[in-house]
């Protein structure tokens, strides 16, 4: 393309309706510049250029997260960009780079108030596109921040899972290895023909273990290990060490070895032993694979509960409580990361509120993980959410011991995208979302901070 032209201009649709002189106005004012590929047109933290259009060639649109870029979008020939009429954003926010040579025309900064005084459907047009670029860069980085926490969600939850999954199975592989074992021990204790009172003997001391895990003090345990293991040596057993250690996880006393020496014959006590810790074995591998497997089921429901599944999306009844601790469980791994302590006051005679569940879920998400980022610096922390009521609404306070909001920027905190954390870490529409779900609710969300601590409160009415 050698020159641009008026009709070439008005064939962009949000030029259609601008009359010609405006257009070459528009034209006679600009001047064409060249991008060779890999070049940028502008990077984050430049200055804008002024109104452009794209005559030929693609620009790729980037934001930066952490080290890394993602593609955003494209200019392509067409396309209108740059700092526009009213925009106060004088600063880029994203990156454009030249995936092939661009050649584009470019409006100086300084005839943008010319044009706002007197090219009105030419300024009124770039206004336009504006407003649907605000509209576009606004669903992207909602979707962003739903993809960033979601992410946040995903890999503490992963995490969280991994440990109770890898449990079970290391245990059901400790346990097929071990039932190996009980045919041998099995056939040692029938070989020795036992009484009917010393088969009591035996069932009577195995049973009372079983139903019973005494929680004992670290110098109670060492001593009892080591006096039971005493006993255990005098009868040649070949784990003697192992079978000390399980005894005493299932509250065998040296009383009891009396009792079982006692009655029994010298030359069965070791295969009675034996097979009593056989049977301890089991139930300890099956009691782990139980605990483990009932963890992994205690974060599915917590899932569920979050993410509101195979319940409706709209108003319902439901206990607020249920949201906030299964949000406290999806950020486990995080809190536990942090060194935090979670401390629940909570005001369990509340009555149900009528409330969108899964949209409150993501107010609770993004309080805590705020709070849990505000305390991340100290490595330490302390986590306090209470419930209340006020009148006729329910009160929910996320506070932590962090370093407080700075008083300059705490009437910004709720500004959609505005944010305090470093690149890739927020997209600023966190504490937006928090407060465009509360207004939904009717409700209302304030911030009180000083230095070491800082309070949410968010207050909704109770019946909707």
């Amino acid at each position: 393309m050698k020159e641009v032209t008026v009709n070439w201009l008005r064939a962009i649709d949000y030029f259609k309706d601008v009359p010609d002189e405006q257009l070459q106005w528009f034209i006679d004012s600009s001047s064409i510049r060249e991008l060779p590929a890999g070049g940028s047109l502008f990077r984050q933290g430049d200055e804008m250029p002024g109104p452009f259009v794209i005559l030929s060639g693609k620009v790729i649109l980037s934001v930066p997260q952490g080290k890394e870029l993602h593609e955003a979008g494209t200019f392509e020939p067409g396309s209108i960009g740059g700092h526009l009429p009213f925009s106060r954003g004088k600063f880029a926010t994203i990156v454009a780079e030249a995936a092939e040579d661009v050649r584009y025309l470019v409006l100086p900064r300084n005839k943008l108030d010319e044009m706002i005084r007197s090219q009105f459907l030419l300024t009124q047009a770039l206004v336009h596109v504006m407003a649907n670029r605000i509209r576009e860069a606004t669903a992207f980085q909602q979707q962003n921040e739903k993809m960033m926490a979601l992410g946040k969600l995903s890999a503490g939850l992963a995490h969280e899972l991994n440990n109770p999954a890898a449990a079970v199975v290391s245990g059901a592989a400790a346990l097929i290895k071990h039932l190996k074992l009980v045919p041998d021990a099995f056939k040692r204790l029938m070989s020795l023909r036992l009484d009917p009172k010393d088969v009591d003997l035996i069932a009577d001391k195995l049973f009372a273990a079983l139903s019973r895990r005494p929680v004992l003090s670290m110098m109670e345990r060492s001593a009892l290990e080591d006096d039971i293991l005493e006993r255990l040596e005098k009868h040649d057993l070949s784990c003697a060490a192992e079978t000390a250690e399980n005894l005493v996880d299932f509250g065998f006393s040296v009383a009891d070895l009396d009792d079982i020496e006692a009655q029994l014959p010298a030359d069965a006590v070791a295969a009675v032993l034996n097979w009593i810790n056989s049977n301890l074995v089991t139930e300890k591998i099956v009691t782990d694979v139980q605990q483990a497997s009932g963890r992994i089921a205690d974060l599915v429901g917590a899932v569920k509960n979050y993410t509101h599944m195979d319940q409706g999306h709209g108003r319902q009844l439901a206990d607020i409580h249920v949201g906030i601790r299964s949000t406290i469980t999806m950020l486990q791994h995080k809190i536990r990361n942090g060194n935090v302590q979670v401390v629940e006051e909570f005001d369990t005679g509340l009555p149900e509120v009528n409330a969108m569940v899964g949209e409150l879920n993501q107010v609770w998400t993004n309080l805590l993980d705020n709070a849990l980022d505000a305390m991340e610096p100290n490595r330490q922390g302390r986590l306090t959410i209470t419930t209340g009521r006020a009148k006729d609404c329910v009160r929910i306070t996320v506070s932590d011991d962090g370093c407080g909001i700075p008083g300059e920027v705490k009437s910004r905190i709720f500004d959609p995208f505005f944010t305090t954390k470093q690149i890739g870490k927020g997209t600023g529409l966190g504490l937006d979302v928090v407060m465009r779900i509360v207004r939904q609710h009717k409700g209302a969300v304030r911030v009180q901070s000083v230095p070491g601590r800082t309070d949410f409160i968010v207050e909704f009415p109770i019946k909707g």
